[in-house]
């Protein structure tokens, strides 16, 4: 037997010394020393000592194929095994191990193929194969396939449920990634780090709060809330649901083991809150225990410049980043800079910015420019960043609702009807804004004007109240907000019935949350302006925290005052969101009289599910189903 902890040419050499030849008897021996060489990333002589055996056995071919599993020879040897005069077959590990390869291909034509002959060979019901075809066909988005997979799959280990949670978590399906969590626990099969690590996951991405406290107890009734990667995993989710200071405290428990991306993930939770001086300390606390910071490390610092506009401490950090540490800059960290430059309003050093990077600037280099015109009100520059983004995405609806938003500004009403003309002829659709709150396991969806939640009349009574009381207390509606050719009384009603405050005047409801708790809200756009300032003078009369996570960033309201000290107010993309909005509100008003008038309305189920599939499409669900999975008693911790 090969010795692991001695160099595998000096076994080798050994080997050959005393006459050992690779014959079938020391066949397990030179399988093992395959093996080695790989582990020692000598690849060469792993080829070489293969072809010097003479009689290859599944062992030995699968060994050689997982040595060089990450490249196409993996292939090659994998069809001259099979023509081999042997006629040597594959087992559960040489599938697993092509699959994997296969996921690195930039084409899927082995996927399919491999998966008739692991049927023809009796290997598909294998829950080790069958994790491996789960696992391929998540990387290249096939989720239909995958799920297919595992359904089909009669004995299912935790590798199998953990490779379906991670896979549906990472293609943006975290309903049902939850759901297979919760299968796998009535099933009793027992939680691992990488199970609960992708539940967290799912749970964070669609800022589901109470799911990931209901994991964090069950990993710490399991005694995997230590384990790094669950440890990560928590510090992420507790960040993106808008509780860094839980993040913080789940970062601080993790006194040993903490290796650079659970640091990463503490200084993304400060950034999203926009935090600079907390993802300062972060920062310079891991250079003191010695962590080498890595290109996430600077995107998180970066980032939170960006997001307090400091373009002159952004690109000192940039610089910094290549002078100091040596690391080059993606694409990410210099859309931060050019971010950070149009807050600033320097727009022409963004240009300049954009167009000398050493990368070809994408999409969302072009579309921070373009928000970032809003502000300035320039015409010129915001028609050629809107002729760049349509020559990458000519059906990019961002394009056409900012350039409107910048015209509208300017009160070019012409210009703007002859954009959303333009729109319109090439059947370029967007986004309709839409928030919602999770209360008690239940998912509630409002989109701007929306009449049609059960308690809508209570709604729009609890909204009526909130904005006669902030009036009182100095509110003024921002009817610049209001991008629309229609009088000042029209511009306030259109404001008043924006889909987050809907959904606060919903959760503010008697009997819906308790007293004092903290009503949190998602948003898929930015929050306008002026449901911006609405909210700190709500969170003074109710006296309730507000948490608002839109598409950006988070804010919280408190006393008055959000977390973001108002240097959102310079950021350039809620006017956008505030006329996709109202313009939604717009088509609902009208919506609303033609149904009264129709004789005939739609079905209950046909209006529930083109109510809810925008949503739905968006956290991973289905139509009509929008009761999350996972509730305490069901999970059994």
């Amino acid at each position: 037997m090969a010795n692991p902890e001695v160099d595998p040419r000096c076994t080798h050499a050994q080997a050959i010394k005393t006459c050992i030849n690779p014959n079938p008897q020391n066949r397990a021996f030179f399988n093992n020393l395959i093996t080695l060489y790989a582990n020692s990333n000598l690849h060469s002589s792993a080829l070489q000592l293969f072809y010097s055996i003479p009689c290859p056995n599944t062992v030995t071919w699968t060994s050689i194929i997982s040595a060089v599993a990450n490249s196409p020879l993996a292939i090659r040897l994998f069809l001259s095994m099979l023509r081999h005069p042997r006629q040597t077959l594959p087992n559960a590990r040489t599938l697993a191990t092509l699959l994997k390869t296969c996921a690195s291909l930039p084409n899927n034509w082995l996927g399919p193929q491999l998966q008739s002959l692991s049927f023809k060979l009796s290997l598909y019901e294998n829950p080790f194969v069958g994790s491996a075809f789960v696992s391929l066909y998540c990387k290249i988005r096939d989720m239909d396939a995958a799920r297919k997979v595992f359904d089909e799959m009669c004995e299912r280990d935790v590798v199998c449920f953990a490779a379906i949670i991670n896979g549906l978590a990472q293609n943006k399906r975290p309903v049902d990634a939850l759901r297979y969590f919760v299968e796998m626990r009535r099933q009793d099969v027992a939680s691992t780090f990488y199970s609960v690590s992708g539940a967290l996951s799912a749970a964070s991405g669609a800022a589901m709060l109470e799911q990931c406290m209901i994991i964090h107890g069950h990993a710490v009734i399991t005694g995997l809330d230590r384990d790094t990667y669950v440890g990560t995993a928590l510090i992420d989710g507790y960040g993106k649901c808008g509780l860094v200071e839980e993040a913080r405290g789940v970062f601080n428990e993790l006194e040993t083991g903490l290796n650079v991306a659970v640091w990463n993930a503490m200084m993304a939770g400060y950034a999203q809150q926009g935090s600079k001086e907390n993802v300062l300390e972060i920062f310079r606390l891991m250079e003191s225990r010695g962590i080498e910071p890595d290109e996430y490390s600077f995107l998180a610092v970066l980032s939170a410049f960006c997001n307090a506009g400091m373009a002159t401490e952004t690109e000192m950090w940039l610089n910094r980043m290549k002078m100091q540490y040596e690391l080059e800059p993606k694409i990410e960290h210099y859309t931060c800079l050019v971010g950070a430059m149009g807050r600033a309003g320097r727009l022409e050093e963004a240009e300049k910015a954009a167009l000398t990077m050493p990368y070809e600037p994408d999409a969302a280099v072009w579309r921070v420019v373009l928000s970032s015109c809003v502000n300035s009100g320039n015409t010129d520059l915001a028609w050629r960043m809107t002729e760049k983004l349509l020559e990458i995405d000519p059906t990019d609806d961002s394009a056409y609702v900012i350039m409107a938003n910048v015209l509208a500004s300017a009160a070019k009403w012409d210009e703007v009807k002859k954009v959303w003309k333009m729109m319109r002829d090439k059947r370029v659709r967007k986004e309709v804004g839409r928030s919602w709150i999770e209360l008690r396991g239940a998912v509630h969806v409002f989109f701007a004007g929306d009449r049609r939640h059960a308690r809508k009349d209570e709604i729009y009574a609890k909204l009526t109240e909130l904005m006669t009381d902030i009036e009182k207390l100095g509110y003024v509606p921002n009817s610049e907000e209001m991008l629309h050719e229609v009088d000042e009384k029209e511009k306030k009603d259109l404001l008043w019935y924006h889909s987050e405050k809907l959904a606060v005047a919903f959760g503010l409801m008697s009997g819906v949350t308790p007293p004092g708790k903290s009503l949190r809200i998602i948003k898929n756009l930015r929050i306008c302006k002026d449901c911006h300032q609405a909210f700190k003078f709500i969170s003074t009369v109710a006296k309730r925290e507000i948490i608002v996570r839109d598409v950006h960033r988070y804010h919280r309201f408190l006393n008055g005052s959000c977390s973001c000290g108002d240097s959102w107010r310079n950021e350039t993309c809620s006017s956008m969101n505030t006329l996709v909005e109202n313009r939604h509100h717009l088509r609902v008003t009208l919506c609303m009289v033609v149904k009264f008038l129709s004789s005939c309305p739609p079905s209950r189920e046909r209006s529930v599910t083109k109510l809810h599939m925008p949503i739905l499409e968006q956290l991973g669900g289905r139509p009509g189903l929008l009761v999350n999975p996972l509730f305490i008693e069901e999970l059994d911790v």
